[in-house]
């Protein structure tokens, strides 16, 4: 009964003397789906190496080795790795550590302290030998909230190698497509050379018949000298797309030789959703980490709070403690400890305070900067919906004014031959065909790329694991309290 009493009365004074947290709540609120105006319909699935449905082995091969061989990703996978060591650092402050210590000097006791005859002022060995045990008992859930802090964070940093596959494979899928585009107006280039050549031809046939003077001539040839430069100039941005997709898949320069002109099936079936879709905020990889780490932050508000209360560790020790080697092992050299050990903070000139204000601060950073993913993943989605539904018309429409521009030029380029028409009415129809034939050749890359973005903006191919993906986005604003 006497010990009990000792007990309660011991503990609160513990309580009693311990510093008071302040009371300062995060002010920050994840955003939910409902609030963000996300629909009812699923994102469709895509399939593990979405980008062979382009049917282009070149550029699958490349996509490999961007996987292989891109810094980015290398480095996303050392900090995951980097990550998991701090799981089990953290873990290993909750488990018992036991260490061993040996130590023998040769001392000369002083003669008038503590040591009695025949020691005093003589020299001697004094050593000892023994076995420590310390544990943290953990009460207020401090080593525990460490260890899920660790624990998110390493959650988050696999999630964010995730996101950079996505992003280095859809980087990549970008370029290559922006080299298509590329040969594609370089062919057009080539062609408007070799059409303002024939048109030369015909004007100096015209000429040497009388019917156009030598200023057609000029003409002619001026816009013949524009074609080349615009051919040289299209090759040139050719050899540069080459250069940035070879950089992308971790290549050097020795590879540009090898990267040949892509076989891209433009017209791939991409599973795309037609609306926001309502699973978008559990599909993205950098949704999920920046909702991690929100929770870590929140676990590490909790480590911060149960600073303010005491440390209660176990320890204990077993050995030998002896003056003189020959009786250091023996019977009576032998000693035991053990008991609890309480580190109590009473004043700390608003340390703790401080370091708690501050991991709040870290939640509402954690939220602000969640709540940015989010929006940043809605509007990126949002627009590419309207971008792709946009473009399809519009590679409709022009669909019709190449197939147009293409019968006005044939014809031009007859009646001008036959002598018809003039010059002019031949330089105006190649003109509305060279401008059709390039505002296809881009719509045709951009429709691609903005089928491509959005595949990437609902997640691409990432599956999430529900470890990463059990809480919703709801949960946090209370955990966070």
């Amino acid at each position: 009964m006497k010990y009990r009493v000792m007990i309660a009365a011991l503990s609160s004074l513990l309580m009693a003397g311990c510093v008071i947290p302040p009371s300062n709540q995060p002010k920050e609120v994840p955003l939910s789906s409902s609030s963000v105006g996300l629909g009812a319909m699923a994102a469709p699935r895509a399939e593990t190496g979405w980008w062979k449905s382009f049917r282009d082995p070149q550029f699958d091969r490349l996509v490999d080795s961007a996987l292989a061989h891109n810094p980015s990703l290398g480095q996303a996978l050392a900090r995951m790795r980097a990550a998991e060591v701090q799981v089990t650092g953290a873990q290993s402050q909750s488990l018992p550590h036991v260490s061993l210590d040996a130590e023998e000097q040769r001392q000369k006791f002083s003669g008038t302290y503590i040591y009695p005859p025949p020691f005093a002022s003589n020299w001697n060995w004094i050593g000892s030998t023994q076995a420590n045990l310390s544990w943290n008992l953990d009460f207020w859930g401090k080593q525990a909230a460490l260890v899920s802090r660790a624990g998110d964070e390493a959650q988050a940093t696999k999630l964010d190698a995730e996101g950079a596959r996505l992003a280095i494979t859809g980087a990549l899928a970008q370029a290559y497509i922006g080299l298509d585009r590329a040969y594609r107006l370089a062919d057009i280039a080539t062609e408007t050379e070799k059409q303002r050549k024939h048109i030369l031809d015909l004007t100096r046939q015209r000429v040497a018949s009388g019917i156009d003077t030598n200023v057609e001539v000029r003409e002619a040839e001026a816009l013949l000298a524009r074609a080349r430069v615009a051919k040289t100039r299209a090759e040139s941005e050719r050899d540069l797309a080459t250069h940035e997709v070879a950089a992308l898949a971790g290549l050097g320069a020795e590879a540009y030789g090898d990267i040949h002109r892509p076989t891209l099936d433009l017209d791939a079936g991409l599973p795309l959703p037609a609306a926001l879709p309502a699973d978008l905020l559990s599909r993205r990889p950098d949704v999920l980490a920046a909702r991690l780490r929100v929770e870590a932050a929140v676990s590490g508000r909790k480590a911060a709070k149960a600073d303010f209360y005491p440390d209660i560790n176990l320890a204990a020790f077993a050995g030998w403690q002896a003056i003189g080697l020959d009786s250091l092992f023996k019977s009576p050299s032998q000693a035991f400890g053990v008991g609890p050990a309480i580190h109590l903070p009473i004043f700390d000139a608003d340390n703790l305070k401080s370091q708690y204000i501050g991991a709040t601060a870290e939640v509402d950073d954690a939220i602000a900067g969640y709540n940015g993913t989010v929006l940043a993943a809605v509007h990126a989605v949002a627009d590419r919906v309207t971008q792709i539904g946009a473009l399809s018309s519009e590679i409709a429409d022009e669909r019709q004014s190449l197939d147009a521009a293409s019968d006005a030029y044939r014809l031009a380029e007859r009646r001008y031959g036959a002598g018809l028409s003039t010059y002019l009415s031949v330089l105006s129809a190649e003109t509305l065909l060279l401008e059709a034939r390039e505002s296809h050749a881009t719509l045709a890359a951009a429709q691609a790329t903005n089928r491509v973005q959005l595949l990437l903006a609902v997640g691409g191919d990432f599956t999430p694991a529900k470890t990463a993906s059990s809480a919703p986005a709801t949960q946090l604003a209370s955990a966070s309290k």
